[in-house]
């Protein structure tokens, strides 16, 4: 199992973060649930960190059973939709990058 993971680093605007949270719960989730062969879209909403560490306001993780199943989804007409909206949102609520990474999953529940 993989995940991979969309870390938007940086600033909501001011006193856009229940505008910005919503777009991405109304138009991106949507979205990032078609793409094809994901297990799960994960959303995480940064509330608190530790002093020195980066802003990320928004972790998207989705996760796939290999790297073949996520190209296809990478290369679908549903993620292609998601660039365009989330270049809208970002430019409308966000100011800083967005990096991926892709991470070997494992879980170990309690």
């Amino acid at each position: 199992m993989i995940t991979r993971l969309a870390l938007f680093e940086g600033t909501v605007k001011p006193g856009q973060t229940d505008a910005f949270r919503a777009a991405v719960k109304d138009r991106l989730v949507p979205l990032w649930k078609q793409f094809p062969g994901n297990t799960d879209v994960r959303v995480m909403f940064g509330d608190d960190r530790d002093e020195g560490a980066p802003e990320l306001p928004l972790i998207l993780a989705i996760s796939y059973p290999d790297a073949a199943t996520m190209a296809a989804a990478l290369d679908s007409p549903a993620r292609f939709q998601s660039k365009d909206v989330t270049g809208q949102i970002v430019g409308q609520y966000f100011d800083g990058r967005i990096h991926h990474h892709v991470m070997e999953r494992h879980e170990y529940l309690p």
